[in-house]
C-alpha cells in the first residue's frame, strides 16, 4: 500500500496546484521513486490512495506501463488519514503481512532492499508493525530530534517530549492485518494503531543501512537530488 492521499501542505506553493507525490526529485516524481523500488523488489500488486488533486495523480498513474498492478483506493469524499485509509484499503490487501509505504520516500539501498531486511526480520508470532527507521546520520536532509528509541530486542517506544531519540521513522513498514482489528471510524492516524500495539509490546524495528532523504520542503529537493546524482 502507498500512502498518497495527503494535501502536502508544508511541499506548498508547489503543491498548490500538484498533488505532492508528482513534485519532481532528481527528474521525476516523488511516487515514481517509490514505485520504481517496488518493482525492483518483485511487487506484483500495488495499491495507491488518492484524495487531493486525485484526478492528475490517477492519470499519471495509468500513463506509465509498471511492472504490476495498481489498484487506486479513493478517497475524494473524504481524507482517512493514514489510519483510515489503511482501513478502507484492506479489502483490496491480499497479503498479509504487507507493506506499507509514503509516496514521499526517497532512498538508496545498502547491498540488500529494506524489503528483503523487513521480510527477514518479521516474526509473526510477536510483531503486528515492523517499522523501517534510520539513524541520523543517514538521514539525509532532517533536521528534528527524532521519532523512536530501539531495546535490546528490537522494541519501539517513542521518544520523549523535550529528548531527542536516535532513530527516524523512514515511512516504511510491514504490518500485519492483526494491526488493524476492530479500529476507529473514519478519518484517524496510523499512530492509534501503533500505540494500541506498543503497549502490548508488538511493535517492533530495523535499521536501514543506506540512505534515507527528508524531502518534506521545496528546500530538500535540491539538495535531494545532488545526492542521487552523486550516488
Amino acid at each position: 500500500m502507498v500512502m498518497a492521499a495527503g494535501l502536502g501542505k508544508r511541499m506548498r506553493p508547489l503543491t498548490i496546484t500538484t498533488p505532492k507525490p508528482l513534485v519532481r526529485v532528481a527528474g521525476k516524481p516523488l511516487i515514481d521513486h517509490v514505485l520504481d523500488h517496488l518493482g525492483q523488489a518483485g511487487m506484483q500488486r500495488v495499491i495507491v490512495n488518492v484524495h487531493y488533486l486525485a484526478d492528475a495523480l490517477e492519470a499519471h498513474l495509468k500513463a506509465r506501463e509498471w511492472p504490476f498492478e495498481i489498484l487506486i483506493s479513493d478517497e475524494r469524499d473524504l481524507l482517512l488519514e493514514t489510519g483510515g485509509g489503511l482501513v478502507k484499503a484492506m479489502p483490496m490487501i491480499e497479503e498479509d503481512p504487507f507493506f506499507c509505504l509514503n509516496s514521499d520516500n526517497v532512498w538508496l539501498e545498502s547491498a540488500r532492499s529494506c524489503f528483503d531486511e523487513l521480510r527477514a526480520a518479521w516474526d509473526d508470532d510477536r510483531m503486528d508493525a515492523l517499522l523501517l527507521l534510520v539513524p541520523h546520520s543517514r538521514a539525509n536532509n532532517y533536521k528534528g530530534v527524532g521519532d523512536f528509541h530501539l531495546d535490546q530486542m528490537g522494541r519501539i517506544r517513542r521518544r520523549k517530549p523535550g529528548h531527542v531519540a536516535p532513530y527516524i521513522y523512514t515511512g516504511i513498514q510491514l504490518l500485519s492485518r492483526r494491526l488493524l482489528a476492530d479500529p476507529p471510524q473514519g478519518a484517524f492516524s496510523t499512530n492509534v494503531l501503533w500505540n494500541r500495539a506498543m503497549a502490548e509490546g508488538r511493535v517492533y524495528g530495523i535499521s536501514h543501512l543506506g540512505l534515507w532523504f527528508d524531502v518534506g520542503t521545496p528546500a530538500a529537493i535540491q539538495p535531494t537530488a545532488e545526492a542521487l546524482l552523486d550516488a
